[in-house]
């Protein structure tokens, strides 16, 4: 089983429109092409950010998960186009394990405990350094770094699957999403958890200043490379807004 993480921004104003897309159209096209495949279909619409959450590449709309039992075979295979939505939005997806590679901080909080926004972020190593680089960094030296913020609650890990794979499903001739609306090629995929979110601004705004630079930071200051091209971040909360294999039922061919 795998996972695929699709992240999504688009202007404020188009938000309606959206809304009404993804519910009517895309979401039913989802259930009914590939319904057999997945495991679970969820979506999150993020809450309102931080001010200072622009900084790391807060992206605006939704988040959706799917959890394949296998991949379907890319291309029409016997069904029809993707209804195309009114506005493209910027998007950054990759595939990666269902469970975390990597579980730093956290496990033994009883849910009742405590509530939490959960931080969601993708990252990618800057063109040229070899992930086993990266991943040096991220391993030894950042993710215990980050395990002493204060205020952190859960922190978790995944390395992105490098494989080349295809989210199946295809657009009509003249109709796909623009290239340069697609951010793939992603490394880490990480959730931090925090229980609110002043305990966020004070952790990662306020006490981030002691964290460790890359050798191959391309920025001063965390996240030490571009937001929003190879740092992209969603403030999520505890369960879904839509779980559409339980709560929608497709209609469409």
């Amino acid at each position: 089983m795998i996972r695929s993480i699709v992240v999504h921004d688009i202007p404020a104003d188009a938000v309606a429109a959206m809304e009404r897309w993804y519910h009517r159209v895309h979401a039913p096209e989802i259930v009914r092409r590939y319904g057999p495949w997945l495991a679970r279909h969820e979506s999150f619409v993020p809450v309102t950010p931080p001010s200072e959450a622009a900084a790391f590449g807060s992206f605006s709309w939704r988040v959706t998960d799917g959890w394949w039992r296998e991949l379907p075979e890319p291309g029409p295979r016997g069904t029809l186009c993707f209804t195309p939505p009114p506005v493209w939005p910027r998007v950054a997806t990759c595939f990666l394990p269902a469970q975390p590679t990597e579980d730093f901080l956290g496990w033994d909080t009883l849910p009742e405990e405590r509530a939490c926004f959960r931080w969601h972020v993708l990252q990618r190593y800057p063109h040229g350094v070899p992930i086993s680089e990266g991943e040096d960094w991220f391993l030894k030296t950042h993710a215990p770094e980050l395990c002493a913020l204060p205020g952190l609650r859960r922190f978790f890990s995944s390395r992105v699957i490098q494989d080349p794979l295809r989210l199946p499903g295809v657009w009509a001739d003249g109709k796909e999403p623009p290239a340069d609306t697609i951010l793939p090629v992603w490394h880490r995929v990480s959730e931090l958890w925090f229980e609110s979110l002043s305990d966020w601004r004070a952790a990662v705004v306020e006490s981030a200043e002691g964290l460790t630079p890359p050798a191959w930071a391309t920025r001063p200051g965390y996240p030490f490379v571009e937001p929003g091209r190879d740092f992209v971040s969603s403030f999520l909360l505890e369960r879904p807004t839509d779980e559409f294999l339980r709560d929608l039922r497709g209609y469409l061919p």
